[in-house]
């Protein structure tokens, strides 16, 4: 099965991941050179700033320079979006056309602040009334926010599929409470979050060997055959 990083910011210029081609060739050999086979391009897709067809537009221009590359050593690039929660996302018209490539699976980046009851209300008419299937960007970001434990609780009675970032598992003052979801099967699925090739590079093996030594290359298996059957 593939390994596959669910959460990137490889293509070029789009937002504050890399910078320009160079950057992006070098995350992408980084990457292939250590078992990546597919990586899904998020780029940050925020509604206050941004209109979906212009953003579609930026995204498309950013991956066809990629593609110009013509890369030997390079994972197979999906594209998707990292979408920015908004009030009103799931009545926004266009917001299916935000999901990942040749799927119904949108990339949620919940807000920074304690959720109320409208949150999940929002996140659950996404689910039910528009009939995507919701991936939560980093969802240990947000159990750090004060008081937020009883939404996050909310949050995964929910069909919601639970995403982690590599790099909170090279921190072991979060590694405990991460390896639990995953023990428990509350967390699925693995990305980089990459930004760049010294900032917040790309790091999804070194995350996965945490999790092959800690918990047994049968949860990665698992990780592995659940992504690979998203896609």
């Amino acid at each position: 099965m593939d390994v596959i990083d669910f959460h990137s910011h490889v293509l070029p210029g789009i937002d504050d991941g890399s910078r320009n081609l160079d950057t992006t060739a070098g995350m992408l050999g980084m990457c292939y050179d250590n078992g990546v086979k597919t990586m899904i391009a998020t780029p940050h897709f925020y509604a206050e700033h941004d209109r979906i067809e212009v953003f579609l537009e930026r995204r498309q221009n950013a991956y066809e320079q990629v593609a110009d590359l013509g890369l030997e050593k390079s994972p197979k690039l999906r594209l998707g979006a990292e979408v920015a929660y908004f009030k009103g996302i799931s009545k926004a018209e266009k917001i299916p056309l935000l999901t990942i490539q040749d799927t119904d699976i949108m990339l949620l980046e919940m807000p920074f602040y304690t959720w109320d009851k409208s949150v999940i209300y929002e996140v659950r008419e996404l689910i039910e009334k528009r009939h995507l299937r919701l991936i939560i960007a980093h969802l240990e970001r947000y159990i750090k926010l004060s008081g937020n434990k009883p939404a996050i609780a909310e949050l995964l009675e929910l069909p919601v599929i639970v995403q982690v970032n590599a790099g909170s598992l090279l921190d072991w003052k979060q590694r405990g409470a991460i390896l639990k979801l995953f023990k428990a099967g509350k967390a699925q699925l693995l990305g980089s979050d990459c930004h760049g090739m010294n900032h917040r590079p790309p790091n999804l093996w070194l995350g996965r060997e945490v999790i092959r030594q800690k918990l047994g290359s049968d949860i990665l298996d698992k990780i592995d055959e659940f992504g690979n059957g998203l896609l």
